[in-house]
C-alpha cells in the first residue's frame, strides 16, 4: 500500500472545484439541499457554501430561492448544461485509465418483477465478470417507487414501465413481453375462446393500482365499471402468479414468465378473442459525476436485453429498434 502524502495547494484547490460543480449538478438534479448533502455525505451548510463558491467564481446567480422552493436561474441552466458535459468528459477520462479490477464504486440497480425473472440475472452475471470490485445492489419494486427513489438519488438506474420526463434523466425503451390471459385449469377451459365480456364476469388479479398494466385494464374492457368488480391488486408479479395458480382469479402477465408453470399445466392459458396490449419497458438514469459507469450499464442493458430477447420464442419477447 503506497504511503498517505498530504496534498499540494493546487491539488487540494482542484478537488475543492471539482466539488462544488458535482455539488451543483447533484442540487440541480435533486432540488433539495437536504437530499444532496445526504447522497453527497455531508452537510447542508457545506452544500450551500460551494453552491455560494461555485457562484462566486462564475460570477452569476445559478438558483433563485423562494422560501424552501428554489429553481435554476437562466444562467443556472446554462451552467448545467456546460458543467455535466465537462465532468461527463472527466469520469470517462477517469474510467478509461482505471483498471476494471479496481474499480470500488456501489451500483444501484432498481427493476419491476418482469426484468428480474427474467434477463436480469444475466446483465449481474456481466457486471461481476467485468467489475469484480464494484458492488452491486439491487432493488426490486414497483414502477411508483423505483421512479421515486430515482428522483431521490437512491437509485442509479431503474428498468420498468415508465420514463422520467424530466430536464436531465434519459430514458429508452429496453423491450417488450407479450401479454397473456391466466389461471388454473380448475377455473379456465382451454378449448375455449373468451370474449371480453365473458372476462370481465371473471374474478381479476391485476397489478397495483395506478401502475402502467392497471391502467390498461379499463381500456381493455372498454368499460371503467369493471374496475369496480371482482378485482384483486398486487405491486408484486410472483404473488399475482401464484393467486392465479391457486384459483382466486385471472390475471394478465408477460407470457414469457409463466412459461414453465404453462408447460407443467400448473397454469392455463386463457384463449381470448382480444389480446391483452404488449408491456413496453424503459430504462432511466441520470449521467451524474461520480457514476462512472452508468451509461456503460446502460449499454450493457440493452445488448444483454436484446440478446435475450433473440433467444426467446418468436413473439414473446423483442426489441423494436426504432423506438430507442
Amino acid at each position: 500500500m503506497e504511503p498517505l502524502r498530504r496534498l499540494t495547494h493546487g491539488e487540494l484547490s482542484l478537488a475543492m472545484k471539482l466539488a462544488n460543480l458535482e455539488t451543483f449538478v447533484h442540487l440541480a438534479r435533486l432540488r433539495h439541499f437536504g437530499r444532496t448533502a445526504k447522497h453527497l455525505n455531508t452537510t447542508q451548510p457545506a452544500i450551500s457554501s460551494r453552491l455560494a463558491a461555485l457562484e462566486r467564481e462564475l460570477g452569476v446567480q445559478l438558483i433563485a430561492r423562494e422560501g424552501r422552493e428554489f429553481h435554476l436561474t437562466p444562467a443556472g441552466h446554462e451552467a448545467l448544461r456546460v458543467i455535466e458535459k465537462m465532468l461527463g468528459d472527466f469520469d470517462g477520462l477517469k474510467l478509461g485509465f482505471t483498471d476494471p479490477e479496481n474499480v470500488a464504486i456501489t451500483l444501484r440497480i432498481g427493476a419491476i418483477d418482469a426484468i428480474v425473472q427474467t434477463w436480469l440475472p444475466r446483465l449481474y452475471d456481466r457486471l461481476r465478470q467485468t467489475y469484480p470490485g464494484v458492488q452491486i445492489e439491487i432493488v426490486t419494486d414497483s414502477t411508483v417507487n423505483l421512479l421515486h427513489h430515482m428522483k431521490n438519488g437512491e437509485l442509479d438506474i431503474t428498468f420498468c414501465l415508465d420514463p422520467i420526463l424530466e430536464e436531465g434523466y434519459r430514458s429508452f425503451v429496453v423491450c417488450s413481453y407479450a401479454m397473456s390471459w391466466v389461471g388454473s385449469p380448475k377455473l379456465v377451459d382451454e378449448d375455449r375462446i373468451y370474449t371480453v365480456a365473458e372476462l370481465g364476469t371473471m374474478p381479476l388479479i391485476t397489478f397495483q393500482r395506478g401502475s402502467p398494466p392497471y391502467r390498461m385494464i379499463a381500456p381493455y374492457f372498454q368499460d371503467e365499471s369493471v374496475l369496480a368488480s371482482q378485482l384483486s391488486n398486487s405491486n408484486s408479479l410472483p404473488t399475482m402468479i401464484r393467486l392465479a395458480m391457486d384459483g382466486f382469479g385471472i390475471a394478465a402477465v408477460p407470457t414469457i414468465v409463466v412459461e414453465k408453470e404453462l408447460d407443467s399445466g400448473d397454469l392455463a392459458s386463457v384463449q381470448v378473442n382480444k389480446p391483452f396490449p404488449p408491456l413496453t419497458f424503459i430504462a432511466s438514469y441520470h449521467p451524474v459525476p461520480g457514476s462512472l459507469l452508468t451509461e456503460r450499464v446502460a449499454e450493457l442493458a440493452k445488448r444483454t436485453a436484446a440478446e435475450f430477447c433473440s433467444e426467446t420464442v418468436p413473439g414473446l419477447a423483442w426489441v423494436d429498434y426504432n423506438l430507442r
